[in-house]
C-alpha cells in the first residue's frame, strides 16, 4: 500500500464531537428511517389483510420479501462501496428506499406492494454497513467508541418506536402512512449526505467477483428464509428447502471467495483469530438481544391483550435506556474495551430475562416496565461495543467488507432467533394445553415464562466467551490507519 493511500484519521488532539456531528447526523437519519420502517411493518400486517382481502400467508410476503431482498445486498455493500465510494453508495441506497417507499404507498394489490417492498430492500440492506464503515473512518482511533456509540441510538431506538408511530398511523390515519412517513426524511437525509458526507476516495477492486455475486447473495438470503421459515416448521418443505439451498450455496461461496484474489466478501479475515472469536459472541449476543426485541411484544399483545400502539409505548423504557447507555458504552469502550462492556451488558439481559421466567397472570406492569429498562441497558452496553471491536480486530483496509459481512451473518442470526425462540414457545404452549383444549391463560404465562429461560441460557453462554476477548492487536505497519484510502472532503 502506497504512502498516499493511507488515511491519516484526525488528530485526537483536536477532534470535538462538533467536528463530526453533521456527518454523523446525516447517516442517522438515512440509518433510522430504514430501521423505523422495518420494526414498523408489523404492525402493519392486519392492516394489510384487510385492505387487499389476503390472508397472512400472502400477506407476510410484505415482510419476507424485504428481508430477502436486504439479505442478498448486504454482501455487495462492501465491494460497491470500495468501487464507486461510499458517499455515492450511500444516498443512492437512501434513494432506492425512498423511491420505494414512495411506490408502496400507491401501491394498488398486495402483489404490487410485496414488488416495491423488494426494492425498499434493496436500498436498505445496504444503508447499516455503510453507515457503520463511513463513521467509523471519520473516527480518529481514541475516539471511536464514543463516536459509534452515538450511531448506535437509532439501531436501538427505531425497533421501539417503530410499532408505536406504526399503531398510531394506522389508529387514525391510513396504512399508507406508514411510507409516506419515509419521504421526508429521505429527502433530508440526501440532502444532507450531499452536503456534509466526504467523498472517500474510490479503490481499485479488480473486476466484479462474478461467482461472489451469484452464490453469496443466494446463500444469504435462502438461510434468512429458510431460518424464518422455521419458526412455523423445522421441517417443512420451504424450510428445508431453504436450508438446504443456503447450506449448499454458502459451501461454494466459502470456496470461491477463497480463491479469488478479489473477493466480494473478505473471508480471510477469519484469519484474526480476535475476529473469529468476536464474531461468534457477537452472533449470541444478537441471539438474545434480539430475543427479547421478539418475545416482550408478543408477550403483551397475545397474552395481555394490549394493542400494538400500547405495547410499543409500553417498551418506551428500554429505547430510553438504550440511548442513554449507548453513548456512555461508546465512552467506557474508548477507555476499558470491549469485554468487560459484554459481560456487563450481558448480565443485565440475563438477569432481566431470569425476572421475567416468573411471570404469571397477578404480574403487574411494572415488571414489563422494569426489565425492559434493564434490557436497554444491557444492550446500550453490549451491542455497540461488539460491532466496533470487530472492525478493530480486522485488518483496516477490510472496514468496508467486515461491516458488510458482519451485517449479512447478523440478518441471519436474527431470523434464526425469532424462528428458534417462535419454534421453542409454540412447543411450549403444546406441552401446557391437553389435546383439544383451549389454553389457560397460566399455560401461555408458563410457556413465556419457560422460552425466557432459554435468554437467560444464551446470555450466559455469550458473557462466559465474552471473557475470552481481548484488545485486537494491530500490527506496527497498521497503527493509526483506519482505513487504505484517503478522503476528499471536497462535497
Amino acid at each position: 500500500m502506497s504512502q498516499s493511500a493511507q488515511h491519516a484519521v484526525p488528530d485526537a488532539s483536536t477532534f470535538t464531537i462538533r467536528s463530526i456531528i453533521a456527518p454523523l447526523i446525516a447517516v442517522i437519519i438515512g440509518l433510522f428511517m430504514v430501521i423505523l420502517d422495518g420494526t414498523a411493518m408489523n404492525v402493519a400486517l392486519s392492516g394489510f389483510m384487510k385492505e387487499f382481502g389476503k390472508d397472512l400467508s400472502v400477506v407476510q410476503w410484505t415482510t419476507t420479501g424485504y428481508a430477502l431482498a436486504q439479505a442478498a445486498v448486504i454482501p455487495l455493500a462492501g465491494w460497491l462501496s470500495d468501487r464507486f465510494g461510499a458517499k455515492r453508495i450511500f444516498l443512492v441506497s437512501i434513494g432506492m428506499f425512498t423511491a420505494g417507499s414512495v411506490l408502496c404507498a400507491f401501491a394498488g394489490n398486495i402483489e404490487m406492494l410485496i414488488l416495491f417492498r423488494v426494492i425498499q430492500g434493496i436500498g436498505g440492506g445496504m444503508v447499516m454497513p455503510i453507515a457503520f464503515a463511513i463513521i467509523y473512518r471519520l473516527s480518529p482511533p481514541e475516539k471511536v467508541g464514543s463516536v459509534m456509540g452515538m450511531l448506535g441510538i437509532p439501531v436501538l431506538i427505531a425497533p421501539a418506536l417503530g410499532p408505536v408511530v406504526a399503531g398510531a398511523l394506522i389508529d387514525y390515519a391510513s396504512w399508507q402512512w406508514i411510507f409516506l412517513i419515509n419521504i421526508p426524511f429521505g429527502i433530508i437525509g440526501i440532502l444532507a449526505g450531499l452536503r456534509t458526507l466526504p467523498n472517500f476516495e474510490r479503490q481499485s477492486v479488480g473486476s466484479l467477483d462474478i461467482p461472489g455475486i451469484i452464490f453469496g447473495p443466494l446463500a444469504f438470503a435462502a438461510l434468512s428464509y429458510g431460518v424464518s421459515e422455521g419458526g412455523t416448521s423445522w421441517t417443512s418443505a420451504q424450510t428445508l428447502t431453504g436450508l438446504i439451498v443456503g447450506a449448499v450455496t454458502l459451501l461454494i461461496f466459502i470456496f470461491v471467495e477463497l480463491r479469488s484474489k478479489q473477493p466480494l466478501l473478505e473471508l480471510r479475515v477469519f484469519k484474526s483469530r480476535d475476529f473469529s472469536k468476536g464474531i461468534i459472541v457477537q452472533w449470541i449476543t444478537q441471539i438474545a438481544l434480539m430475543g427479547t426485541f421478539f418475545l416482550i411484544p408478543m408477550l403483551l399483545i397475545q397474552v395481555q391483550g394490549h394493542s400494538a400502539t400500547e405495547s410499543g409505548l409500553i417498551m418506551l423504557p428500554q429505547a430510553i435506556a438504550s440511548a442513554i447507555f449507548m453513548p456512555i458504552g461508546g465512552q467506557l469502550f474508548d477507555r476499558i474495551g470491549a469485554r468487560p462492556l459484554l459481560v456487563t451488558g450481558l448480565s443485565i439481559v440475563g438477569i432481566a430475562a431470569y425476572f421475567l421466567t416468573n411471570i404469571s397472570a397477578d404480574s403487574g406492569l411494572s415488571l414489563i416496565l422494569i426489565t425492559s429498562g434493564m434490557f436497554g441497558v444491557g444492550m446500550g452496553l453490549s451491542m455497540m461495543p461488539m460491532n466496533t471491536y470487530l472492525i478493530q480486530a480486522s485488518p483496516p483496509s477490510l472496514v468496508g467488507r467486515v461491516t458488510a459481512l458482519t451485517s449479512a451473518t447478523q440478518q441471519v442470526m436474527t431470523s434464526f432467533a425469532i424462528a428458534g425462540l417462535s419454534t421453542y414457545l409454540t412447543t411450549k404452549i403444546k406441552d401446557h394445553v391437553e389435546p383439544g383444549q383451549t389454553p389457560a391463560p397460566n399455560a401461555f404465562y408458563d410457556s413465556y415464562g419457560e422460552t425466557f429461560l432459554v435468554i437467560v441460557g444464551v446470555a450466559i453462554i455469550g458473557a462466559i466467551l465474552g471473557l475470552l476477548l481481548r484488545k485486537p492487536i494491530r500490527s506496527p505497519e497498521d497503527e493509526g490507519k483506519i482505513v487504505e484510502a484517503p478522503i476528499m472532503m471536497g462535497h
